[in-house]
């Protein structure tokens, strides 16, 4: 199942997530057992990964054009946190991270808007096709929480802001198949990447103010402080983890900050070098012909 799902991705852009996972409890009353009967229904990771891509791939070739998910499903991911109880008969929690597709292709298609404008704008998103999306998103918002979007995605490479917020010792979970990684994901609790967080943007905003990863961090902390506080950060590298991984990147932009604070110019360009040397050459795939 996992090479299937990995393996059709063949000449797809590289796709990384960022993602919170949440208790139950932090989400509104009648969310919660939609949530649970969704997260029951999507079966493995494997499974939910690879409905996603075929219903992502099916709203580009469907009839009428309309590349919007319509929201009659919404897939959620599951983690279980392990227990340090012995005993705990359940072995653990379960954390919850749902797709939030509505909300996120509106966003995603206004800031490609904002950036296009006249009949180009119109052909690749007509009007009336965002006007019937917008509807959507206002009966979610009318509905549930919407202000906690729990997924952050990048194509063709991972924000180095991201790599600030995990560290070598995290545990990561390989998925390979075939001889090929599939993916990695690294996971920490939400308050661990926090305070990584704003330690990088205190020692940015003392050594490097006009750094542009420093608005990048401090976005990040912000939306990361939305969230409740037992729930947990997942970097999912998704098929560019076969091009990297073994990948020192978390090491790197950390050692790079140190340095930066330490006023060690040389230290923090030859952290660079080694991010700049790993990941240029998988964004420069994005303009590949």
């Amino acid at each position: 199942m996992n090479g299937k799902i990995y393996g059709s991705q063949a000449g797809l852009p590289f796709s990384s997530a960022l993602r919170v996972y949440e208790p139950i409890e932090a989400f509104p009353e009648e969310q919660r057992q939609q949530l649970v009967a969704n997260g029951n229904r999507g079966g493995s990771r494997a499974a939910v990964e690879n409905a996603e891509l075929l219903a992502s791939l099916g709203r580009v070739t469907r009839e009428g054009g309309d590349p919007f998910p319509t929201g009659s499903t919404d897939l959620v991911r599951i983690t279980r946190i392990p227990s340090t109880d012995r005993n705990d008969p359940d072995g653990g929690r379960l954390l919850y991270c749902p797709s939030q597709l509505v909300i996120r292709a509106g966003l995603a298609a206004n800031a490609l808007m904002e950036g296009i404008h006249g009949p180009l704008a119109e052909l690749l998103i007509p009007v009336d096709q965002r006007d019937r999306h917008q509807a959507r998103i206002d009966r979610i918002n009318a509905s549930h929480d919407a202000k906690r979007v729990h997924t952050r995605a990048s194509t063709w490479g991972i924000p180095f802001s991201w790599f600030s917020l995990f560290q070598e010792s995290d545990r990561k979970d390989v998925v390979e198949s075939g001889g090929r990684i599939l993916t990695v994901r690294i996971w920490a609790s939400l308050t661990d990447a926090l305070d990584r967080a704003r330690f990088a943007v205190a020692n940015l905003a003392l050594a490097a103010p006009d750094l542009d990863m420093l608005d990048d961090l401090t976005q990040l902390t912000e939306w990361l402080e939305l969230f409740h506080v037992q729930s947990m950060v997942e970097l999912d590298y998704g098929a560019v983890a076969d091009k990297v991984y073994p990948d020192e990147s978390p090491m790197d932009v950390r050692l790079g900050i140190e340095c930066l604070a330490e006023g060690d110019m040389t230290g923090a360009a030859a952290a660079y070098r080694r991010l700049a040397s790993r990941w240029i050459p998988i964004r420069q795939l994005a303009r590949a012909s």
